[in-house]
């Protein structure tokens, strides 16, 4: 049985500019073993098939966890690979057209950089956001940071499961969570982290 989305705290990524595809399945291991509820797959530079071949991987372990594995922009990796769901940006595919190519039913997050944007995924049928960058990030150094303040009003605003992303680690956490959020993606902060396991279960700890 997978886990349910509202049930889910800590999101990770593995993101191929920071982990060697060679790494990426002992890297999911060490995040479910510390308490990452939800795994998404980013490859920007990799071909379809390298990406079929790692969630395919991937998944054949997480499904043992209960923990949903999500692939950043490629929705036709769904059609190949049973993976439960794919996330995509502002630029990407509108999320009808991502439904219609997954040709089955999954879960779709978007990327959202404003209060505007939220409002509109959940209007185009997000099963949850991203909102971000909170804070600067070197995964998305175009993106100028959005900051605390619009945490709790977007929460109030919006209906869906909602991961505060961006230049997230432990050190600031708590102001996250201060300012009103309930779920967080990890990305360099974790991957980087000296010890994956420990410190995703500190920031669990923190989320619970």
């Amino acid at each position: 049985m997978m886990r349910p989305l509202h049930d889910c705290r800590l999101y990770g990524i593995i993101d191929l500019g920071y982990v060697e595809t060679c790494d990426a399945a002992r890297t999911v291991e060490q995040m479910i073993e510390g308490g990452v509820d939800l795994i998404q797959l980013r490859g920007k530079k990799q071909s379809i098939g390298e990406l079929v071949d790692l969630a395919t991987e991937l998944h054949d372990f997480i499904v043992k966890f209960s923990a949903p594995l999500i692939v950043n922009d490629h929705a036709e990796i769904a059609r190949r690979v049973p993976i439960e769901g794919v996330h995509v940006g502002q630029d990407d595919d509108p999320i009808a057209i991502v439904r219609q190519k997954a040709a089955r039913d999954i879960l779709i997050g978007k990327s959202t950089h404003s209060l505007a944007q939220a409002r509109a995924a959940q209007a185009e049928g997000a099963d949850y956001i991203g909102f971000g960058p909170i804070f600067a990030t070197p995964t998305k150094p175009d993106y100028t940071p959005i900051g605390l303040e619009e945490i709790r009003r977007v929460h109030a605003e919006v209906n869906l499961p909602i991961f505060c992303i961006g230049g997230i680690n432990i050190d600031n956490l708590q102001s996250v969570i201060d300012a009103g959020a309930k779920r967080v993606v990890m990305v360099s902060a974790l991957l980087k982290a000296h010890n994956i396991v420990d410190y995703a279960r500190c920031a669990t700890d923190m989320l619970a």
